[in-house]
């Protein structure tokens, strides 16, 4: 899988009207990454405190397994519709984490807000992409 080559390959990709630039990607993923690593590890140490269960450590564990295997099934594979079904599983396991941890550390859901609206952006970014070029 060549993740360079796969850039190429992307650019080339018809893409709806609201698609970003590509230098859009990097800034703003910079910041969520910064919101999932200060959120997601708050979880992640009170679970391993044991001050909350596995089961509401699980959809964010899985979350960022969804988030990480992106890059390489839609650069390395270039594999429109697998990122498809990928980017939907962020989406879902993102609204299950925030809807699990909403009573129990509310403002875990709250700092992630702009987390899901990112990824609803780029789910439909994504579907769309992948329809036209079917």
């Amino acid at each position: 899988m060549d993740i360079a080559s796969g850039a190429a390959w992307y650019g080339q990709l018809a893409k709806p009207f609201f698609a970003p630039p590509a230098s859009v990607f990097g800034p703003v993923w910079t910041v969520l990454y910064i919101i999932i690593a200060i959120t997601f590890g708050f979880v992640l140490v009170q679970t391993l405190r044991r001050s909350l269960p596995f089961s509401v450590l699980l959809p964010f564990a899985l979350n960022l397994v969804f988030n990480a295997a992106y890059t390489p099934v839609q650069f390395g594979l270039r594999n429109n519709l697998l990122a498809s079904v990928d980017i939907l599983l962020v989406l879902g396991t993102l609204i299950w984490a925030m809807w699990i941890i909403w009573h129990l550390a509310r403002w875990i859901a709250l700092s992630n807000i702009p987390y899901l609206l990112w990824v609803g952006f780029a789910t439909v970014l994504q579907l769309s992409i992948t329809w036209l070029n079917r």
